[in-house]
């Protein structure tokens, strides 16, 4: 299999070996879900000597953590039935939600109670910054025994006849030119009975299991969004309008063959939350989710709202919207997965930390049992498929299993294919519609109808000061986490048939052309991690691969 391993690949080093019995790959709401259920089962048991290993390429958990974030409270429920007595922060409570569909021209058709989609009504759920619930779900995994290292990015998994027996964290110290610095330190070689893949989207770890294994037989491809967010600071007039509302807005600038939507959330008496989100499989060569997100926001109806404020944070992540025909096989010989990784988004409702949690839980079953039974093999396992499938989080899912892929002929055979599927208990038209890969939908640069707009310093900041925002950082003597595997592709037939369209769709301005130039500028430094290039690129000669430790953004209360 290949390797996945951003260092020497040395065999002259000597590695620290970490034997545990469950090693998790992430810290976000699932991999925590999983540590903090693991460790209870087990200890009811009497089997709490075990050892649950966490680990996070973060430097702090929450670091890397983005969600727009609306949270059906049933998931946390699940697992802490007292989480708001233990002190969950809960944010502030919906207290009015509806849709509006903005026009080109200005003005909007807003659609209120009855008229608002099912699918996006929020009444009683909770407008929360995913970052700090990731934060305190790391305190609450603590408290129990379960050890968390975060700044240690995980680069490759460890096979034997097989069968995953674990990961190699990421040498550190290593130069730009290759060569190892005075502060290099190798890798460790953690050992694990059962390794849990919670990296989020587009995990570098679990898209070589994807190709390499048998887990997408019969699935779908995923079909991806990325998201593009801000949290600002809003006047008080306006802070006191939106507090506890849910708007989320379809139309303008989206043309009528585009997947996507945006949000305006009230999260505070002084602040915003607002995002734009736009399918992958879009068309047009010079896609561009911040360009979009931009002329979003200069809309009369946007702008109104963010007039005398002023943006405090950025950030942007891909979602998989693939749903249930596109989630891999949850299980194999000596793994999980769980969360975004194994496709745990609601794409219609927008929503995933719910079914993120109960991923987390269900594994965590499934691993007890297995490691009770002293067989951890793909059989030893299959109980977290099995539970899955009987769960409320499958039935949700599969409510939904072909929403996003009726949207593929464009939004009007969408509505009216989501319309039957309302009356046919999620079928629609067609039984099962085929998914797609993102990449394969890209036309010739030629066909291009995308314009950039304008930028100020005020509602429309360009990509470099929005990338300031996220608080992304990189140590900059250090090999490029994203890797391009054969730059001829990039200045010959790239050029010629796409034009090159990593400049566009990037939102964190990685990767640049100066004019002239035949060779493309990565700016390593300026990423995000939201994975949009390598779901993008039309050859996938783009791959990205975890960074240093500590390296990324740095989302605080997003």
């Amino acid at each position: 299999m290949k390797p996945n391993l951003i260092s020497l690949n040395a065999k002259d080093v000597e590695r620290e070996e970490l034997p545990v019995d469950v090693c998790i790959v992430g810290a976000g709401t699932a991999g925590l879900s999983c540590a903090i259920h693991l460790a209870r089962l087990l200890e009811e048991a009497g089997d709490q000597d075990r050892t649950i290993l966490v680990l996070d390429k973060a430097e702090e958990v929450g670091h890397h953590t983005l969600s727009g974030a609306v949270m059906d409270p049933r998931g946390i429920a699940e697992l802490f039935p007292d989480w708001k007595e233990r002190g969950f922060p809960v944010g502030t409570v919906v207290e009015d939600d509806w849709a509006e569909v903005l026009r080109p021209g200005g003005g909007s058709i807003k659609l209120k109670g009855l008229l608002c989609p099912p699918q996006l009504r929020n009444h009683g759920n909770h407008m929360i910054s995913l970052n700090e619930v990731v934060k305190w779900l790391g305190g609450q995994a603590e408290e129990l025994g379960v050890e968390i290292y975060g700044g240690f990015p995980v680069a490759g998994t460890r096979f034997e006849d097989g069968k995953v027996v674990g990961v190699q964290t990421r040498d550190s110290g290593i130069a730009k030119d290759g060569s190892r610095k005075a502060t290099f330190e190798p890798g460790m070689d953690v050992s694990a009975e059962v390794t849990v893949f919670a990296e989020g989207v587009r995990g570098s770890l679990a898209k070589n299991l994807f190709r390499d294994l048998d887990v997408m037989d019969g699935r779908n491809p995923q079909t991806y969004g990325t998201g593009i967010k801000e949290i600002w600071e809003v006047t008080p007039e306006v802070g006191k309008e939106m507090h506890g509302k849910v708007v989320h807005t379809g139309g303008y600038p989206l043309d009528m063959k585009s997947y996507g939507g945006s949000w305006v959330y009230g999260i505070a008496e002084d602040k915003l939350s607002i995002g734009f989100v736009i399918g992958l499989d879009q068309t047009d060569a010079k896609l561009d989710p911040h360009a979009l997100f931009v002329q979003w926001k200069q809309h009369p109806r946007i702008a109104k709202l963010l007039e005398g404020g002023k943006p405090i944070s950025y950030g942007a992540k891909c979602v998989p919207e693939g749903g249930y025909f596109s989630q891999p096989r949850l299980h194999g010989d000596g793994f999980v997965m769980v969360g975004d990784t194994g496709g745990f988004l609601n794409a219609a409702t927008l929503k995933g930390i719910h079914l993120s949690i109960k991923s987390g839980m269900l594994a965590a079953e499934a691993i007890a049992k297995a490691l009770a039974a002293g067989d951890t093999s793909k059989e030893g396992l299959a109980s977290y498929q099995e539970s899955y499938e009987a769960s409320w989080a499958k039935a949700e899912l599969w409510k939904y299993r072909n929403y996003r892929q009726a949207f593929t002929k464009g939004l009007v055979a969408g509505t009216i294919d989501f319309a039957v599927q309302q009356v046919t208990g999620g079928r629609g038209l067609v039984a099962r519609r085929p998914g797609h890969s993102d990449h394969e939908t890209m036309e010739p640069v030629a066909q291009s109808r995308l314009e950039k707009p304008g930028y100020d310093d005020r509602l429309s900041m360009d990509k470099l000061t929005d990338v300031y925002l996220s608080g992304a950082i990189h140590e900059e003597d250090q090999p490029a986490h994203l890797l391009v595997n054969d730059p001829s592709i990039c200045t010959d037939r790239c050029t010629r048939e796409f034009g090159n369209p990593c400049q566009h769709f990037c939102p964190a301005a990685v990767y640049e052309w100066p004019e002239g130039s035949t060779a493309v500028t990565i700016n390593a430094s300026n990423c995000v991690h939201c994975k949009t290039c390598d779901i993008m690129d039309p050859y996938e000669n783009i791959e990205w691969v975890v960074p240093e430790g500590g390296g990324g953004p740095k989302y605080l209360g997003m």
